[in-house]
């Protein structure tokens, strides 16, 4: 006696079972996937800031600091320098300055890096998130460097210092206009040393479309002056300099 097959309504019932299955595990596999990144990513964001703690206690509480040229001539503090490795942004040193010259990636590499006057980009994955995903709009009114998909790649490093407010960047927070020792923070608990790029997706009250995480909302990983980290902290519209999760006021 012959075995009977499967009948065509029936294969169609198991293929729609299955799609069924794939479109409900999919989402799920996405958000463990984007959960696993946003832990790596707080990872190396403590790893920073067990750095900067040590550059603290050598440079009596300065941020890293590093002086790069100007468009219009001379130098001046260039907070995107602080550390990573070569970008690609023709300006304020940055596709210049890598790792040898880019001050707190001594405390974070134990290895040798070779001198900026090599050929070649000496990657340093301390300063690399997973879930760095660039910016629609970077501020940079030139061809080809309007938007980036990669802030490691366009500047260095997908992790910012707090040097500045969401006002401008001549309204100095941690690093004085001009360098120098680090405010003394009246809640270093609240204010936030080193971040992901998304702190500063609303500066001077616009969107550069950082939303890493989430289509729908900007959100930031936040490393602190008291070296804690927070992990997907809200950040609102609109030039809103302090919430109740962080503030860049010292």
């Amino acid at each position: 006696m012959r075995s009977r097959g499967f009948t065509l309504i029936e294969l169609l019932v198991v293929i729609a079972i299955i799609a069924l299955l794939i479109g409900l595990l999919v989402p799920a596999l996405a958000k463990v996937r984007t959960t696993a990144r946003t832990t790596v990513c707080g990872s190396r964001l403590q790893q920073l800031s067990v750095a900067l703690g040590a550059y603290w206690n050598d440079f009596d509480r300065r941020m890293p600091q590093a002086l790069g040229p100007l468009p219009t001539g001379g130098d001046a503090v260039i907070g995107a320098l602080f550390g990573g490795k070569k970008g690609q942004l023709p300006f304020y040193g940055i596709d210049s300055f890598g790792a040898e010259r880019r001050p707190l990636n001594r405390y974070v590499n134990n290895d040798r890096v070779p001198p900026d006057s090599e050929d070649g980009v000496f990657p340093l994955e301390a300063f690399r998130s997973p879930i760095d995903k660039g910016s629609m709009q970077t501020g940079v009114p030139i061809p080809g460097f309007e938007s980036t998909r990669s802030m490691y790649d366009f500047i260095g490093s997908s992790y910012t210092l707090n040097d500045h407010t969401l006002t401008g960047e001549d309204d100095a927070t941690l690093v004085p206009l001009g360098g120098g020792r680090m405010p003394e923070p009246r809640s270093p608990s609240r204010t936030w040393a080193i971040g992901t790029h998304p702190i500063y997706n609303f500066q001077q009250g616009g969107d550069r479309g950082m939303r890493w995480l989430n289509s729908q909302q900007v959100h930031a990983n936040l490393a602190y002056v008291d070296w804690h980290t927070r992990l997907r902290v809200v950040v609102p519209e609109g030039v809103v300099n302090t919430t109740d999760d962080y503030t860049f006021l010292p």
